[in-house]
């Protein structure tokens, strides 16, 4: 009798132990995080668009350090997320890196994405194609910090074309098919890279006819773009 119950309570907890690793290994994809101490493709490729962001400035080893972690606070901090350090599914979308627990969502979120992404391509290709590759970026994060700012519309198409904002419009250059380099730069822009630093507005000091826009602050000049407040 004694050995029938010892080996009922080892069935148990065999029983119990199946059922915690089938659970975990069915909700691992939705529990898993990248953190610090965590290692592999994932933590390398945040590593990879925080680095060419700005945020990061260490090794892309694929090794989730304190250096990451401070990289992941500040893109966190930028984008209005919950600063942790913690590369969750909220920092991932906002990266435009798509987690096991976030490639599910909806096909109408996604094509809303890719239509603002090629507007946004659009616009930077005919506002800035003979720029350097991070003018491009800083032409598209103008028009994010616009969509964020109170005396803007709030959206990409309203910022864009609203009248008389950008030239490519009136003169019919945002209708052509923008190149690989617009549309990488619009991404990296959606993704939170701003090389113009928090720019509301810019322009060309060569050939600016208003004067209006020379009493803005200028927060850098990348190329023959002048960015400003």
């Amino acid at each position: 009798m004694k050995k029938k119950l010892i080996w009922i309570i080892l069935f148990f907890i065999l029983l119990t132990s199946f059922i915690y690793v089938v659970y975990y290994t069915n909700n691992s994809d939705i529990e898993t995080l990248s953190k610090y101490g965590s290692r592999g493709e994932e933590v390398r490729t945040i590593q990879e668009k925080l680095k060419r962001w700005g945020y990061y400035s260490g090794s892309v080893d694929g090794i989730y350090g304190s250096q990451t972690v401070s990289a992941v606070k500040k893109f966190q901090q930028k984008n209005g997320l919950t600063v942790d350090g913690i590369a969750g599914k909220n920092t991932l979308n906002a990266m435009g890196i798509m987690s096991s627990s976030s490639s599910s969502g909806s096909s109408g979120s996604s094509s809303n994405n890719s239509a603002n992404v090629d507007l946004l391509a659009r616009l930077v290709y005919g506002e800035a194609r003979g720029e350097s590759y991070t003018g491009q970026v800083a032409v598209a994060a103008v028009v994010l910090n616009r969509v964020k700012h109170s005396s803007f519309p709030n959206t990409i198409s309203g910022v864009i074309y609203q009248s008389g904002a950008f030239d490519a419009v009136s003169d019919g250059q945002i209708n052509l098919t923008p190149n690989s380099t617009a549309r990488k730069a619009a991404q990296d822009a959606i993704n939170g890279w701003d090389p113009s630093y928090g720019a509301i507005y810019y322009f060309n000091p060569d050939t600016a006819t208003n004067k209006w826009i020379w009493s803005r602050p200028m927060t850098v000049t990348i190329g023959k773009h002048r960015f400003c407040k």
